[in-house]
């Protein structure tokens, strides 16, 4: 038989994709720490602050493009994992283990830091020999090999990642689709019929969770990859203000919503978030009794 029938639970979120959960979790925690609430509202709210100071400046735009390229990457790992966990149940068995799971996590975040090391470079201080010497990007960016770099970040999140999204659900999907057919013929349910079926309730919830964030991911990072498309690809180098802001507010998003996904599927992701809220309020009140 030359389509694959899944064995249970080859669809179960297990806890190599608990891994990828809680590491995405914190990816998008960080997003908004560093992207949102220091740079955004930070440099909105206190433009004179030590956190717009050229040298911090520089510093926090690498985080900021670190911590952004390791929550999408994590989002493209995750995709990847349940497409070979439900696609390929040969490889499942050696690539789906925690192992794996925490080496391709710590490859990720590692190689997103090493990588945007050099944008520290791409800024220069406003005004030099003013008191308070801000940072702006260089002039010479678009001029010189600064620009390929600059260019070449943007191919590399999100528009490869953004493709191979697509290209994962769309397979994955399609193995879903017809491994469900043939399983309900073999069962002899046929499309109306009501008995419960594990597998396919475990396929299900694998599916949904998949969609829900991948699908995420796709919606709201749209308008950056259209962004980047028409105006650094067909028409140039130059930008529109407002649609980069859009597409900036939408990826910021991204990060708030994943959180939100991340607590209404995960029984296990609700209990630690409790568990992490709760310690230090324990902690207090043991402190006070004592």
């Amino acid at each position: 038989m030359t389509i694959v029938i899944l064995s249970r639970g080859s669809c179960g979120l297990s806890r190599c994709t608990g891994r990828y959960l809680m590491s995405m979790a914190v990816a998008d925690l960080l997003v908004i720490i560093f992207c949102v609430i220091l740079s955004y509202l930070g440099s909105l709210h206190f433009p004179i602050s030590f956190l717009n100071h050229y040298h911090v400046c520089s510093l926090n735009r690498i985080t900021n493009a670190a911590v952004v390229d390791s929550s999408v990457w994590l989002t493209v790992a995750f995709t990847f994992d349940r497409f070979v966990a439900v696609c390929c149940p040969k490889w499942k068995v050696q690539y789906c283990t925690e192992r794996t799971a925490a080496r391709v996590i710590l490859t990720i975040c590692t190689v997103s830091y090493l990588r945007n090391i050099p944008r520290y470079f791409t800024y220069e201080p406003d005004y030099p020999y003013a008191p308070f010497r801000g940072c702006r990007l260089r002039n010479v960016c678009s001029k010189s090999v600064w620009a390929v770099y600059m260019w070449s970040s943007t191919v590399l999140t999100p528009i490869i990642p953004y493709v191979s999204i697509l290209l994962l659900n769309a397979l994955t999907v399609r193995h879903i689709l017809v491994a469900s057919r043939v399983r309900k013929a073999l069962r002899g349910r046929g499309l109306n019929g009501k008995d419960g079926d594990p597998e396919m309730e475990n396929r299900r919830r694998s599916t949904i969770l998949l969609f829900a964030i991948s699908g995420n991911f796709i919606i709201l990072w749209i308008a950056r990859v259209v962004d980047f498309v028409f105006q650094e690809i067909l028409l140039g180098m130059s930008r529109n203000a407002i649609l980069t802001h859009v597409g900036d507010m939408l990826m910021y998003l991204s990060s708030c919503t994943n959180t939100c996904v991340y607590t209404l599927t995960q029984a296990k992701f609700r209990e630690k978030m409790r568990h992490m809220i709760n310690h230090p309020i324990l902690l207090c009140l043991k402190f006070l009794r004592d």
